[in-house]
């Protein structure tokens, strides 16, 4: 299997989705879309973040009419449906079935036209970023795919590509256990190191924030989002063992 891996950035007033993600820095999304047939696409996508953040988000996460699919300047033109699998405080995930699409802008959707068994996509959102990850059989298209996927590229999205590698494995956070973002990861580990989680604690909440240079509050969720997470996988784990 081959992994291909690259991203896409949104400037300013180019993507309403994008836009939404840059206003609200606790946002982020993570998903795994399938396209067996370039007409037709299902993507799982789980975003967390801030209840506020959330909550502002939630009339373009599940309007069917809006189209955060496509990376260039039309509209896929397709039949969407939305099901909330998941809706707490700081978590919402989305199964999302797209169906007759005409114009086949979207990364899974290209990619499927030069496989022949589907094509497994990962998407990770952060602000006006998505970074992709594109898991196929063979190489030999490979090039195709990448020229088509730059050739339609909108207005105000820039292309970077990170790595094409062989793999013999592949974990997702959404079918394998969940590693922590790495804002999440960032922060943990400076708390660690300055002595946050000491007794008693060497460094305050606040000092932790200046030093990332981040609010205090956007701190104070990144932390807790990482403790949390791991509570809940430590958890699950000792559930399992048992």
């Amino acid at each position: 299997m081959h992994e291909f891996s690259f991203s896409i950035e949104w400037a300013p007033g180019s993507d309403r989705f994008a836009d939404a993600f840059r206003e609200r820095s606790s946002l982020q999304a993570s998903g795994v879309c399938i396209s067996f047939r370039p007409e037709r696409m299902l993507r799982l996508e789980s975003v967390t973040g801030e209840t506020g953040d959330l909550t502002a988000l939630d009339r373009l996460l599940l309007d069917e009419s809006f189209d955060h699919e496509s990376i260039s300047d039309r509209d896929l033109d397709a039949r969407r449906h939305h099901d909330l699998l998941t809706d707490t405080a700081t978590r919402r995930v989305v199964h999302t079935y797209l169906d007759d699409i005409r114009r086949r802008d979207a990364i899974p959707v290209i990619v499927s036209q030069y496989t022949e068994d589907g094509t497994l996509v990962e998407t990770f959102r952060s602000g006006p970023t998505v970074r992709y990850r594109v898991l196929v059989r063979g190489d030999e298209k490979l090039g195709m795919m990448y020229d088509t996927i730059t050739a339609r590229l909108g207005e105000g999205a820039t292309f970077t590509f990170h790595h094409l590698e062989e793999v013999d494995r592949w974990q997702n956070g959404l079918l394998t256990p969940r590693a922590l973002r790495g804002s999440q990861r960032e922060i943990l580990v400076h708390a660690v190191e300055r002595g946050y989680f000491e007794v008693p604690r060497e460094v305050s909440l606040q000092e932790v924030a200046d030093d990332l240079g981040i609010p205090q509050s956007t701190a104070s969720y990144r932390l807790r989002r990482a403790t949390a997470q791991l509570a809940e996988q430590f958890t699950e784990q000792y559930q399992i063992d048992t």
